[in-house]
């Protein structure tokens, strides 16, 4: 009776030893594929950047210029319009204090 117990201890075991290998080999190919995926990534950016197609650094970095200057530029504008609707407002009300009565 003794030996039965050996033996279904150690199917138990195995099997899980089993389970266990499986599920760490799936973890590892899912690392793998990630693995995979960022090195053609970073092969096929490095690729793009040596071949000229791509838009250097310093054109990227004036591209992002250009933009925060036309919000600054929009924002600057909009005050402009609303100084300008105060200096009329301004302009009206010293006429009408300056209209005889």
């Amino acid at each position: 009776m003794v030996e039965g117990r050996i033996a279904a201890v150690s199917r138990a075991s195995l099997r899980a030893d089993l389970t266990n290998a499986l599920e760490r080999n799936r973890r590892l190919t899912v690392r793998v594929r990630q693995l995979e995926k960022r090195l053609s990534e970073s092969l096929g950016e490095t690729a793009w950047k040596e071949s000229g197609l791509g838009a250097s650094a310093d054109i990227d970095q004036l591209q992002r210029r250009i933009t925060l200057l036309e919000q600054d530029l929009a924002d600057i504008k909009g005050q402009l319009e609303e100084l300008e609707a105060a200096r009329a407002a301004n302009r009206e009300l010293t006429r009408a204090l300056n209209q005889p009565r």
